[in-house]
């Protein structure tokens, strides 16, 4: 039963990240696409580790889960670099200290259930944001990676234009965050009560 569970984890882990948006970071759009994928991603990662963890009860699942997309999500940035693009063109996302954090509100609440969704939901739509725009930072130059290295899918509204970045009138960290932490509480706590 545990190898079934690890085998289940793994395939729905990778669907789950996938199907919620792009589940990595590629430089030509990092900075149009933060929200969306904050959103997206923060939201996916609460909803499925939380159903894991709440299915095992045991804490520290949240941030098995993590470790799982991490792996593959790293597969993936090697096939592009194995494909000749630059080594920064996909930057991979920061899901385990996030994932950490609910695992960490499960056990220090005596693995109350709702307490890791209201709290550990919250904690995730808060901090995953700022750690994928800390990561984010120490792309080599993004601006020069998109106009060289374009993707051959990249829509026409998705095309580098000037720079924008340092207008924090119009933080996407605030937006990224402030939406992740909204949606991602009443979705996990949808999909608690699914799992029950």
């Amino acid at each position: 039963t545990h190898y079934l569970f690890i085998v289940v984890v793994a395939v729905n882990s990778t669907l789950l990240t996938i199907n919620a948006g792009d589940y990595i970071f590629y430089t030509d759009w990092m900075w149009t696409s933060f929200v969306v994928f904050s959103v997206s991603q923060s939201t996916m990662l609460a909803v499925g580790a939380i159903y894991y963890m709440l299915f095992t009860g045991v804490p520290g699942t949240a941030t098995y889960y993590a470790t799982i997309m991490t792996i593959y999500t790293w597969v993936a940035k090697g096939a592009w670099f194995a494909l000749g693009y630059p080594y920064d063109f996909i930057v991979v996302p920061i899901w385990i200290p996030s994932a950490m954090l609910l695992d960490l509100t499960y056990w220090a609440t005596r693995r109350n259930k709702h307490a890791a969704i209201l709290i550990g939901g919250s904690l995730i739509g808060l901090s995953f944001p700022l750690f994928n725009m800390v990561n984010l930072l120490l792309v080599r130059d993004p601006l020069e990676v998109a106009f060289k290295y374009p993707r051959p899918t990249l829509p026409a509204y998705m095309t580098p234009i000037e720079p924008q970045v340092g207008k924090f009138y119009n933080s996407p960290v605030a937006l990224g965050s402030g939406a992740g932490a909204v949606l991602t509480v009443p979705i996990a706590a949808l999909g608690a009560k699914l799992n029950t």
